[in-house]
């Protein structure tokens, strides 16, 4: 069971990770060790609520596939089971940013004083650009 907060959690089968070789440098290491993490979690099939998985579908997220799938590669660490744990944590940031609603936005209007500041300013701007101009006899 893998918890995301208390009313949200997933099981340990929902999640397939597959070990692979990383890449980049790291010498003759890189070449024998799969440390590298590729965690996929099928959004559709998860025993995740409704409306957590609709915005996760929702989400304009390159590493959501078509399918629903989220496909997520851990390979910032040398060793296989801190990739693990990235992979896992990096999954719980993206479901627990879909769980947070946000404030509907409220349009406002500017006050009195900010209009007439405003106004004052193009006033001011505008007898400095006359003031720049060639004077005629």
């Amino acid at each position: 069971m893998f918890h995301i907060s208390n009313s949200v959690s997933i099981q340990a089968q929902e999640i397939e990770l597959k070990f692979i070789r990383a890449q980049g440098a790291g010498g003759q290491n890189v070449n024998k060790v799969a440390s590298a993490v590729h965690l996929r979690f099928d959004i559709r099939a998860s025993s995740l609520p409704e409306i957590i998985k609709n915005r996760l579908l929702a989400l304009q997220d390159h590493r959501i596939s078509k399918d629903g799938i989220l496909v997520l590669k851990a390979q910032q660490y040398r060793s296989q089971e801190k990739n693990k744990e990235d992979a896992l944590q990096r999954l719980k940031e993206i479901i627990i940013q879909t769980t947070q609603q946000r404030k509907k936005r409220r349009p406002t209007r500017p006050g009195k004083t900010a209009r007439k500041k405003r106004l004052e300013g193009k006033k001011q701007r505008g007898q400095l650009k006359t003031a720049r101009k060639k004077v005629r006899y």
